[in-house]
């Protein structure tokens, strides 16, 4: 199929609901059009070029959206560690839903504008021959899928990626000029915070694909080891407080953060409210987030088990996601 054109990727990043299905699925599933839908979205809102050669995971993890629920996730573990020693803050028992305008997860700047970053890791996917291979790679048990889909048929393709960290070093100075840069002035940082670092890790994993007639994908099943966090020494409620209050971050998401970080286990996921709709479901015995596009053709389930994050999506109605990730064994 003929990959959709500049204006295609153009309209699905402002109304996705506008463009049709064969398009949309073919965009799902080709690396070289989602990156031109990555691009789409950075002139509508005049956001930087990511570097060239980061990975997708680099990406996402680089938007203070994202990033900011990984600061706070890890400012929220409990404890204060000793300044250069690093400790364990944070390990994933569980996700949930935070809301976010999906203008506010493109237009803000990337994370270094609040300290200096360091990604590293393997986080590119990369195809393996079968199940055996993907495990060797990984250590991860691969799932396997006892309920398909109707339409579904066949065997997924299977991919692979390394484990990758992202390193926060805090710079109040830098965070400081995105204040002044929009217009506000920032309270002195708490102490022990200027200068500390901030590291999320995440990965190996695998993902599954079954691909689908248009081109792209009818359904993915993807597990990974869940992000885990340390700390080089901070106080921990207040430095989230703080960070919580720096501007780009809109007030109902700080308050959503407060909530779902206050056990110290569960891991924010941002989800765009104006695009898709989220509930919850039992998927072996744990809570499971499902999420489901306001238009109804995407749906997926994401639930944390023994250390692992497993989901489940696809061009599919919920209650076939479902199925299928209760299925699994």
């Amino acid at each position: 199929m003929r990959h959709p054109s500049a204006e295609v990727l153009r309209r699905l990043a402002e109304q996705p609901a506008a463009v049709a299905d064969p398009d949309r699925d073919h965009v799902v599933g080709c690396p070289q059009c989602l990156d031109g839908l990555v691009a789409a979205r950075r002139r509508d809102v005049g956001e930087r070029p990511a570097t060239p050669g980061a990975g997708p995971f680099r990406d996402v993890l680089r938007r203070p959206a994202v990033a900011v629920l990984a600061v706070v996730t890890v400012l929220a573990g409990g404890a204060t560690a000793a300044a250069q020693d690093w400790l364990p803050v944070f390990r994933t028992e569980g996700v949930a839903p935070v809301g976010v305008a999906a203008a506010d997860l493109v237009a803000l700047p990337d994370l270094s504008a609040y300290g200096d970053v360091v990604v590293s890791g393997d986080d590119d996917l990369r195809g393996v021959a079968d199940a055996a291979a993907a495990e060797a790679a990984t250590g991860l048990e691969v799932p396997q899928s006892t309920r398909l889909p109707r339409g579904v048929t066949g065997e997924p393709a299977h991919h692979v990626a390394g484990e990758v960290g992202v390193t926060l070093t805090f710079s109040a100075e830098r965070a400081a000029q995105v204040a002044a840069d929009a217009g506000t002035t920032l309270p002195s940082p708490p102490p022990g915070l200027d200068g500390s670092e901030l590291r999320l890790v995440a990965g190996p994993g695998v993902a599954q694909v079954w691909s689908g007639g248009a081109g792209g994908p009818s359904l993915v099943v993807g597990r990974a080891v869940a992000p885990s966090a340390s700390s080089s020494g901070v106080p921990l409620e207040t430095a989230r407080d703080y960070l919580l209050s720096l501007p780009g971050v809109p007030d109902d998401v700080a308050a959503q953060l407060r909530t779902v970080t206050a056990d110290r286990a569960t891991l924010p996921l941002p989800v765009p409210v104006d695009l898709v709709t989220t509930s919850t479901a039992d998927v072996h015995g744990v809570p499971a987030t499902v999420l489901t596009t306001r238009d109804g053709t995407i749906s997926a389930v994401v639930w944390v088990q023994d250390g692992v994050v497993t989901a489940v999506g696809g061009p599919l109605d919920v209650d076939e996601v479902l199925a299928v990730a209760r299925g699994l064994r």
